[in-house]
């Protein structure tokens, strides 16, 4: 069944009797890199009548379909439902399997894009080489992702280490794991794995996991992750990698005060690499950031005004929505907008994201801590799971709902959700700040009771609370003397 699944899978995003087709004189779009962004951009402008060209090196549909979201939330669901290792694992390639015609040749094809296979580079400003072949474009879009990062541990390297890209290649489970990096991928691969029967040890280099959300949401992962059994190494500072034979040792310096542990398999989710090298950008005229990333202003274009770029290759978000969201503006601002009018900007997105931990933590708008960075002062308002009725019916009373308003007015800035199913529940509040509801409104707002979604209701609540000043309390109890 696995090899089966897999052929499947591969048949579609990667035929193997696939020929390119002949490039047309001149295209609308060359599209290079068939990920999310590159497919948004590609199926979006094609479906508006551009000439499109999209060229993909390897498989099309990109992380999320092949080796991101996909893989790894079908893997997180069959470790919350208890299978086997093997099973879980061959429920996931068929789970592949089934999505992988969303994003396949055929349909793209049938959308009217020319789909080519091969590695892409610049010649000029306006001509992408693949296979042999010239496409030459009046407007191009760079979404070519990323891969993951390897840190230069010494040895390391030698340990034949796992990434996210080839973990899902496994069908028998190590009895022991070594996940380093203690941000989203690494905990949610973890605490998956460690359901899924493997003893997991987690490395991470700062003093919390997920640093960069709400520190009360950090610790309640945290939590979660040592009550499933996962051991966790926090301000881990790794020395070097030993391998002896099928057994790795994870050797960190004095100050961590972890002795050497052993594994079978080491896992490194430790950051993304911006996928540029092979692209001979100087070639087009396009500029990269230090780290790599394709450089890029607020309407997403490169230093080459008719060549754009999306996705994880240029965003400091590297999410599915993100890419999708960025592809949109490229359409728009690349073939549509006429000088500064209809132009889109990527600062006025309101994005939101989802860590799918046990429990959840996801979030919108601006981290508290950002925004303090700005100078925006805030006030802040939480109803704690264990007081929300769903949640004690349920027994998943370890979370919150936080929301964060400028200060004295009912302006939603940001907010935090650490609950079962935050990631459905955050675009509540994605919704009110796109559509500049204020918090308040939300109250008025009717939830199914009972539900984790009425602890949103509950903030609005309590905003509501802080509006009946003293005066206004007297001023109605004068009122409704009046009416006895």
């Amino acid at each position: 069944m696995t090899e089966t699944a897999d052929q499947l899978w591969r048949a579609q995003v990667h035929p193997p009797d696939w020929v390119n087709p002949v490039p047309a004189r001149r295209y609308n779009l060359v599209v290079v890199g068939g990920g999310t962004a590159g497919l948004v951009s590609a199926a979006g402008a094609a479906g508006l009548g551009a000439r499109v060209a999209l060229v993909e090196r390897h498989l099309l549909g990109g992380d999320c379909l092949n080796t991101g979201c996909v893989p790894s939330k079908t893997l997180i669901s069959g470790a919350r439902a208890h299978l086997p290792f093997t099973e879980a694992m061959a429920r996931m390639r068929r789970a592949r399997a089934a999505i992988a015609p969303h994003d396949s040749a055929r349909r793209f094809q049938s959308l009217g894009v020319d789909v080519f296979f091969g590695d892409a580079r610049f010649v000029d400003r306006e001509t992408v080489l693949v296979a042999n072949q010239r496409l030459r474009f009046a407007r191009a879009v760079i979404a070519t992702g990323g891969r993951p990062a390897i840190p230069p541990i010494p040895g390391l390297a030698d340990a034949a280490p796992l990434t996210s890209e080839t973990v899902f290649t496994l069908t028998d489970a190590p009895r022991r794991l070594a996940v380093i990096g203690g941000g989203p991928i690494g905990c949610e691969l973890a605490q998956a794995f460690q359901r899924l029967g493997v003893e997991v040890v987690l490395f991470h280099d700062q003093p919390r996991l997920l640093e960069r959300e709400d520190p009360d949401a950090s610790a309640i992962v945290e939590h979660a992750l040592e009550r499933d059994g996962v051991r966790l190494v926090l301000g881990a500072h790794i020395g070097r990698v030993d391998t002896h034979g099928r057994v790795r040792t994870i050797v960190c310096d004095g100050n961590t005060g972890a002795a050497p542990i052993d594994a079978d398999a080491v896992l490194v989710c430790t950051g993304r690499t911006p996928n540029v090298d092979s692209l001979n950008l100087d070639a087009a005229g396009v500029a990269v950031e230090r780290d790599g990333a394709v450089r890029v202003d607020d309407f997403l274009r490169t230093t080459n005004p008719h060549v754009y770029a999306c996705g994880d290759v240029c965003l400091p978000w590297k999410f599915t929505h993100a890419a999708d969201a960025s592809a949109r503006i490229v359409i728009q601002n690349a073939l549509f907008a006429v000088g500064p009018l209809g132009r889109r900007r990527l600062s006025a997105l309101t994005m939101s994201w989802c860590t799918y931990t046990d429990p959840e933590v996801a979030h919108a708008g601006l981290p508290e801590r950002e925004a303090r960075e700005r100078g925006i002062d805030l006030d802040t308002y939480t109803q704690p799971l264990a007081a929300v009725d769903r949640a004690i019916t349920d027994g998943a009373t370890d979370g919150f709902v936080k929301i964060h308003t400028r200060r004295g007015t009912a302006a939603i800035v940001g907010a935090t959700i650490v609950s079962p199913h935050a990631g459905d529940l955050i675009s509540e509040i994605s919704v009110a700040m796109a559509g500049r509801i204020p918090l308040g409104a939300l109250a008025a707002v009717i939830h199914p009771y009972p539900t984790y979604a009425e602890a949103i209701r509950t903030c609005g609540d309590a905003y509501n609370r802080t509006r009946l000043t003293p005066g206004v309390k007297s001023l109605s109890g004068w009122w409704l003397r009046r009416r006895r």
